[in-house]
């Protein structure tokens, strides 16, 4: 399977731009790039039944994240914090680094 080229890392905040959640925001918990879905802290909320284990004897119903396409966030830039689109850019060294389109910032640390 082909991987999907992905604007959004681990730790990025992002804008929801559809679906229930719409116009929430959150930090991105998970990426999948393979299927090019992303799981957002505190969006999407599933509810996953959980047998009784030794680890865990109650047993019970989970809350918990679920993954959606990545289509549906915007990163949030940390230095003009608004949502924008991400382009790329090489440094003098040789680095690619991400940028914001609005305020040409680097995304990454």
């Amino acid at each position: 399977m082909e991987m999907k080229k992905m604007s959004v890392r681990r730790g990025d905040k992002v804008l929801v731009l559809s679906g229930k959640d719409k116009g929430k925001k959150g930090k991105v918990i998970a990426t999948v790039p393979r299927l090019g879905r992303v799981k957002v802290e505190g969006i999407n909320m599933i509810k996953k039944h959980a047998k009784p284990t030794r680890r865990v004897p109650q047993g019970g119903i989970r809350e918990m994240e679920a993954e959606f396409p990545a289509s549906r966030v915007m990163v949030i830039c940390p230095a003009c914090n608004k949502p924008t689109r991400v382009s790329k850019k090489v440094l003098s060294d040789q680095r690619r680094v991400r940028t914001c389109k609005k305020c040409d910032e680097s995304l990454d640390k």
